[in-house]
């Protein structure tokens, strides 16, 4: 994958929503927080963040089941992403995750600390790696751009629901983001419009079915135009592959997402699930 040229990126692991039977709402494992180890150990940096998710999921955080993010846990994925190496003094985003919002996927970003990656974003990534349902929180005690924590989404994802996400999969979907971001920086065009650019050509390619290049690359041209949007032609290009990658994993995405629908679908209670957040938390 490309490595992202935004200079040097705070990663975290950010716990997704799943898919949850209806009955389980309510419940006590129904909030989830994630920690950044940096932000953990620091009693300021924690207390910014718990009440950032105080405020805007009206959570009980003292009920809610959390989880440290370590340093070594973000190196796992940032290995493969990067190739950078990060210490424990810069692991700072963390997240919330209500499952009693589970009617549809939501994600909801501090603004004014996740600097670059919009909830939208997020929304669009995770649709392509075929994660449909749970509400996300996403917060820094320290600004940070974001872009890379998809990936402990998607992990977080497999771990709870005992289902791999397909790699070529996850790899469309980290570089639908990482993508975005460049954009972003590149041609200094706002999160908000290179979110609706990409929104606009990946539901034109995919009821077309779309996989030629060139003909995603004339999909993007028109879009700018009809939006007033100038990216350089280099971006053009890069959104393009990004794009043609996450409609040729299309079809495992569909068997990835039916086998999860499968798997909660045959859940019977509250106990079953539970056993899968006990999975992730052992």
């Amino acid at each position: 994958m490309r490595k992202s040229t935004i200079g040097i990126v705070i990663l975290s692991i950010i716990l997704v929503g799943m898919i949850i039977p209806i009955g389980f709402s309510g419940q006590a494992d129904s909030v989830v927080v994630t920690y950044g180890e940096t932000t953990y150990g620091n009693a300021n940096y924690k207390n910014t963040v718990d009440t950032f998710f105080q405020n805007q999921a009206n959570a009980d955080l003292k009920n809610a089941n959390s989880k440290v993010i370590t340093a070594s846990d973000v190196n796992k994925i940032a290995s493969t992403i990067t190739g950078k190496t990060y210490g424990s003094n810069q692991i700072f985003s963390s997240a919330l995750v209500d499952l009693n919002d589970n009617a549809k996927l939501q994600v909801s970003v501090d603004k004014a600390k996740i600097t670059t990656i919009t909830g939208d974003m997020y929304l669009s990534a995770l649709k392509s790696a075929g994660i449909t349902s749970g509400h996300v929180y996403v917060t820094s005690p320290v600004t940070a751009t974001g872009e890379s924590a998809l990936a402990g989404i998607m992990n977080s994802y497999e771990v709870a629901t005992n289902v791999e996400i397909p790699e070529n999969v996850k790899e469309a979907a980290n570089n639908e983001i990482y993508t975005q971001a460049e954009v972003v920086q590149n041609s200094n065009v706002s999160s908000e419009k290179v979110s609706k650019l990409v929104d606009d050509v990946k539901e034109t390619v995919k009821e077309d079915n779309v996989t030629d290049h060139q003909t995603i690359v004339n999909i993007i041209n028109n879009y700018t135009v009809v939006n007033n949007i100038n990216i350089t032609n280099s971006d053009i290009e890069n959104l393009a592959t990004a794009i043609q990658q996450v409609q040729n994993a299309q079809g495992d995405k569909n068997s990835y997402e039916s086998q999860v629908s499968d798997i909660l679908n045959n859940t019977n209670g509250t106990d079953t699930v539970k056993g899968l957040f006990d999975g992730l938390f052992g």
